[in-house]
């Protein structure tokens, strides 16, 4: 290794310019550069709002991949986790393979079941948090409750909630990354008198875990993920008497990724300790299996698509499998199967909940509710219904704005960017919101395929995004008004072609989930969004430079240039000077034909 340069070896300890006389036709004007190498990246803050999946990405990616950051994340909840640590209800679970739903760069082969459970994914993050150290970064219990762009110093004001105590605080950001996810707000149902009902009442995501359900008269309103899972648990409890308010309509599917686990000898949802062992132990194998499930998630993409064979082998195949665990009660089946396509409304496997419906314990009615009264509903019929507990199964506001304020350039408001629909270019910004991006954001989900691989393309176009920032002197980087309005259009057409759009009522959907645009998912698959995302357009955004105060001054854009040295000439021990000639970065064409070369005949993953 050659001694290092020190800075005043540099013979450049000074800001230059170019000035009048100079060999250069620019005239008189200062064009500054800085006196740095050109690997310098300027100090900046990054605020991160919510600990869930996409926040501890960021906890971990960030470090990683970025110097000079001043990372901050914060939580409103007492423990991170997100939807993990708020959703509590019993037989709350992954409605995808585990195995399927974890982060590329942690796999965990130990998950006890094919759908994992809410404490056993909640535990995996706080492990994964743990490991990488994330927790250095995260505030617990502090709430954000005001974001507001300060154009004149090209930064974000966040007002910020101490939970425990109460008191609110000022922090400053060059950048904020809103990782709130899409199931975080409440969605109770509009039912008149709800409020005032003696009895005790619930939602899925507020779950009063001190209640005991055994021997009680128990309602449930709704027929979505939720709860699919909470029947079957609350069925299975002694001596209890439910009554499943179910207004739409919804296919139950069979388990994903079913051909793959039987070709391992799994059955049912459990994974015997013997074929974790054998995961744990051989890594290939596991690899292999998890290969399986992506491969066919990415396939069963076709059935999103509008009249395509596999919608129509999707639909005569779930209808097979609800008769045959309907049978018991036929008319269930009459009045459960839809009418639309396969994929309208996101897919649930619901392991026993069509086997809790035929049960004698569990009613199921479809009438609409009128309104509530001291110890029940009342249907549209006149039926008077009386009950113990009410569980409110209603999902969340997902087409909503986040529950704080958010103002941007000239104090425009975050909520008018969702009236009447989200509009957001790539799902991670949207105009008039400079150096703020979105993780799981409108359009950020996807109907097939991997969700949380998803959420980490994401995180990693947003990390290109904050590096150009600290590199070329940028202090604000906005997206064109242009391309958020192309993006809706791209997706308004690619939703004409699908499912998404026939006569349901789905979260992916706005107006509270029955509007003629779709806000929930990607417009395309999950494949489509990773490499739409690989490599941002730069071109696509506008930008303010470090010294450009809108006076007409000129800066010189190509300041982050520097002094012509590279860092690790000048500072001992940052760099190899001929790492240029590592095998890890030498890029080996292969022989005799370049365009077998792994790497590049394997994209777009490898380069």
């Amino acid at each position: 290794m050659h001694s290092k340069l020190q800075n005043g070896d540099t013979n450049l300890q000074h800001t230059g310019h170019y000035g009048p006389g100079s060999d250069d036709d620019i005239g008189s004007r200062p064009l500054i550069f800085k006196d740095v190498p050109v690997e310098n990246h300027r100090k900046m803050r990054v605020v991160v709002i919510g600990a869930g999946f996409s926040g501890i990405y960021c906890g971990v990616r960030i470090p990683q991949r970025l110097r000079n950051v001043e990372l901050c994340i914060y939580e409103k909840n007492p423990d991170i986790g997100g939807t993990w640590y708020e959703n509590r209800y019993p037989g709350c679970a992954c409605d995808i393979p585990s195995h399927s739903y974890q982060y590329t760069f942690e796999p965990n082969p130990l998950w006890s079941r094919v759908y994992a459970t809410a404490p056993e994914i909640h535990k995996y993050l706080k492990d994964v948090a743990a490991k990488y150290s994330a927790g250095r970064f995260i505030k617990l219990s502090h709430q954000v409750v005001d974001v507001e762009w300060h154009q004149g110093v090209s930064k974000w004001f966040i007002t910020v909630k101490d939970n425990i105590t109460g008191e609110t605080f000022l922090d400053k950001a060059d950048v904020v990354i809103s990782a709130r996810g899409m199931l975080n707000g409440i969605s109770w149902p509009d039912i008149p008198g709800l409020k005032e009902m003696q009895i005790p009442v619930m939602h899925s995501a507020a779950w009063d875990e001190t209640q005991d359900f055994e021997g009680k008269r128990i309602g449930i309103i709704g027929g979505g993920s939720s709860a699919i899972q909470i029947i079957p648990s609350l069925q299975k409890l002694k001596g209890t008497q439910l009554t499943c308010l179910i207004r739409s309509k919804t296919w139950i599917a069979k388990p994903f990724g079913e051909d793959a686990m039987k070709s391992l000898g799994i059955e049912g949802i459990d994974i015997t300790p013997e074929q974790r062992a054998r995961f744990a132990e051989d890594p290939e194998y596991y690899l292999r299996f998890r290969t399986m499930l992506e491969r066919a998630a990415n396939v069963e993409h076709a059935v999103t698509i509008k009249d395509s064979k596999m919608q129509q082998l999707a639909r005569d195949d779930f209808t097979q499998f609800m008769k045959e665990r309907l049978a018991k009660k036929p008319e269930i089946l009459e009045y459960l199967l839809p009418d639309y396509g396969v994929g309208c409304r996101r897919l649930t496997p619901g392991p026993g909940f069509l086997e809790a419906l035929v049960e004698d314990n569990v009613t199921v009615l479809k009438k609409p509710i009128t309104k509530a009264h001291a110890t029940g509903l009342e249907l549209q019929d006149g039926t008077k219904l009386d009950f113990d507990v009410l569980v409110c199964a209603t999902g969340f506001r997902t087409s909503a704005p986040p529950p704080f304020r958010v103002a941007g350039v000239d104090g425009h408001l975050m909520d008018s960017r969702f009236n009447p629909f989200p509009e957001t270019y790539m799902s991670v910004a949207t105009d008039g919101f400079p150096n703020y991006f979105m993780m799981l954001g409108p359009n950020a989900s996807i109907g097939t395929g991997p969700l949380t691989t998803m959420m980490e393309k994401t995180g990693d176009y947003i990390i290109k995004c904050i590096r150009k920032l600290q590199k070329e002197n940028i202090v604000s980087m906005e997206v064109k008004k242009e391309r958020v309005k192309g993006f809706s259009v791209v997706a308004a057409n690619y939703f004409k072609r699908t499912v998404y759009l026939d006569n349901c009522t789905s979260w992916y959907r706005n107006l509270g989930g029955r509007g003629d645009r779709i806000s929930g998912i990607w417009p395309g698959s999950a494949l489509h969004a990773m490499e739409a995302l690989r490599s941002p357009r730069w071109e696509d955004y506008n930008y303010r430079y470090e010294g450009e105060d809108g006076s007409g001054k000129e800066v010189n854009r190509l300041g982050w240039l520097g002094n012509g040295w590279s860092v690790i000439q000048i500072e001992e021990g940052s760099g190899e000077l001929a790492h240029f000639l590592r095998p890890d970065f030498v890029d080996a064409p292969a022989i005799p034909f370049p365009e077998e070369t792994r790497a590049y005949k394997e994209w777009p993953f490898s380069y």
